[in-house]
C-alpha cells in the first residue's frame, strides 16, 4: 500500500524539453521577458496564419455569420492576425479593434495588467466585457453595412 502512494506522489523524471518549456512558460507570466516572448509568439502566429491564408486561400467561413448573415463580436478575428502578419496593421484594426485590443492587454499583461483585471471585482469584469463586446458587434454591423434602417 505504501509503495502505491510513493508512486503517485513522486514526479517522472523530465527531459530537456519539458525543462525548457517549463522555463519559458514560467517567464512568458513576469515582466519585460514575459510581454517579449508573448509578442514574439503573436508575431509568429500572425505570420504563420498570413502564409497559410495566402497558400491555401480564405479557409474557413464564420459558422454564425455563415448560418445568420450576421456577424458575432469576434467576426474578423482571423482577418486581424492574417493583416497583421501580412504587415497591414490599420487593415488589421479595421477588421476588429476588439481582438487587437484584446491581443495588446494579453500581451501587456505581465507588467500588471493582468494582475489588476483578475483583482477586480466578477460584476465589474463582467461589465467591462459585455460593454466591449456590444461595442465590437456594433463595429461589425456597421463594417458590413448591416445597421440601414
Amino acid at each position: 500500500m505504501a509503495g502505491a502512494a510513493e508512486a503517485t506522489t513522486t514526479e517522472a523524471p523530465r527531459g530537456v524539453v519539458g525543462v525548457v518549456v517549463d522555463r519559458v512558460l514560467a517567464a512568458a507570466r513576469h515582466g519585460v521577458q514575459g510581454v517579449a516572448l508573448r509578442v514574439g509568439a503573436m508575431a509568429l502566429a500572425a505570420v504563420a496564419v498570413a502564409w497559410v491564408h495566402r497558400v491555401s486561400g480564405p479557409g474557413v467561413p464564420c459558422p454564425v455569420r455563415t448560418l445568420t448573415g450576421i456577424p458575432c463580436p469576434l467576426c474578423g478575428g482571423t482577418t486581424v492576425f492574417i493583416e497583421l502578419g501580412s504587415g497591414h496593421p490599420v487593415r488589421a484594426v479595421a477588421a476588429n479593434p476588439l481582438v487587437v485590443a484584446a491581443a495588446v492587454a494579453l500581451a501587456v499583461a505581465p507588467l500588471g495588467a493582468g494582475r489588476r483585471w483578475w483583482s477586480m471585482r466578477p460584476a465589474s469584469r463582467a461589465v467591462i466585457l459585455g460593454t466591449a463586446l456590444a461595442a465590437s458587434e456594433l463595429w461589425q454591423l456597421a463594417r458590413f453595412d448591416l445597421l440601414r434602417m
